[in-house]
């Protein structure tokens, strides 16, 4: 309901639908990568992006993916423990690490990358064929064009 004072409806302003959607679709997926893995939604962040892009340092990492330096740094730790990723000196700049998956990092990943697969595919035929070629159209224009503050000349 539109609050008559202000006009402001939480349920209708466009970020705060964006974000309990994202919340939804994600809690799905996550509970495939936590239960067959034991991962947290940040470590298989990291493991899709070195997957998808390979090797790459800490900040690239969070260049790409918004994803704070602190949790990012959290989860590279625990994936190396695991045995999930590999660091190694840059040959470019000597206080930063290049990062990739081990071995056992990429068979997880593309197992993991199979079940997302599949999982798009389910979301997408909720929605249909149609709808969710213009949502996923949406989305991306958003990510490119999306105004960092209320100006819409930003």
């Amino acid at each position: 309901m539109t609050d008559p004072t202000h006009g402001f409806d939480l349920e209708d302003f466009l970020p705060y639908l964006l974000n309990q959607a994202a919340e939804a679709t994600s809690h799905g997926f996550q509970a495939i990568y936590r239960d067959r893995h034991g991962l947290t939604r940040t470590q298989w962040r990291v493991m899709a992006n070195l997957g998808k892009f390979g090797a790459m340092t800490a900040r690239d990492i969070c260049a790409i993916s918004h994803i704070e330096k602190t949790k990012v740094s959290r989860a590279v730790a625990a994936l190396e423990q695991s045995g999930l990723l590999m660091r190694r000196p840059s040959e470019t700049d000597r206080r930063a690490e290049v990062l990739s998956l081990t071995p056992k990092g990429q068979a997880t990943f593309a197992e993991l990358g199979q079940l997302a697969i599949g999982f798009d595919r389910h979301l997408r035929d909720t929605l249909g064929d149609g709808e969710a070629a213009i949502l996923a159209s949406l989305l991306k224009r958003l990510a490119r064009r999306a105004p960092s503050s209320g100006d819409p000349d930003d």
